[in-house]
């Protein structure tokens, strides 16, 4: 009788070890990100699927003139609202004639000043590019982290141009330089500065030339989240 109740004990012992072992769940592994995505995510780009509109008038200060344009995108839907003093255009990206692809170049000019951390990922398959550690930048001589992007010869607007990017460990770009046709002599640079805020956008709105009166600037900027 004891070697009974010995046999029963052992087996609810047992039972209860089984039903309290805790099953073993695969550990995700999560992937590591890129130069490319950690510069667009420090620009606030993880929030960017939640946009519906944005709107934003692109400025530029040279000597005694001024120019601007005003530009309102949905992305979603790629419907896009031009609008000069003169002129007011309205156009989907993805049905243009070759009138409109002038107005488009002008577009993606100033969305590139306005978004260009976010074009390190939209862009991706169309440049090739180059990470750097402690290099000088340009403007404020000071070491920094340098992304060079240099597009490809065939397709958009820009084909062959090379960008390089200064930023420091927070992947917040500080300066850029521009190389047209990735030449080695800088065509523009500029300052990137005066971040706002704009719902989880993390926008530069101020880049200025140095040793210049150049400003280029954005006012106007809203955003728009469904």
């Amino acid at each position: 009788m004891k070697y009974y109740v010995l046999i029963v004990i052992s087996c609810l012992i047992l039972g209860i070890g089984c039903k309290t072992e805790k099953k073993q769940t695969p550990t995700k592994v999560e992937k590591e990100l890129s130069v490319l995505e950690k510069v667009a995510n420090a620009h606030g780009y993880q929030h960017w699927k939640n946009v519906s509109e944005i709107k934003f008038t692109f400025n530029v200060d040279r000597d005694s003139t001024h120019f601007e344009r005003s530009w309102a995108w949905k992305p979603k839907s790629n419907d896009v609202v031009f609008t000069t003093r003169k002129d007011t255009i309205s156009y989907n990206r993805s049905a243009m004639d070759s009138i409109i692809a002038k107005t488009d170049r002008g577009f993606i000019n100033d969305k590139f000043w306005l978004l260009g951390p976010y074009q390190l990922v939209w862009d991706r398959n169309g440049f090739t590019y180059e990470h750097q550690r402690d290099i000088e930048a340009p403007m404020s001589k000071t070491n920094m982290q340098k992304l060079t992007i240099v597009y490809n010869n065939e397709g958009g607007y820009t084909p062959g141009d090379a960008y390089d990017f200064y930023f420091e460990d927070d992947h917040i770009i500080k300066e850029w330089v521009f190389r047209r046709g990735n030449q080695p002599e800088p065509s523009m640079i500029t300052s990137w500065e005066d971040y706002k805020d704009l719902k989880g956008l993390n926008i530069a709105i101020m880049h200025k030339m140095p040793e210049s009166n150049f400003q280029l600037y954005f006012t106007g900027v809203e955003v728009k989240t469904e």
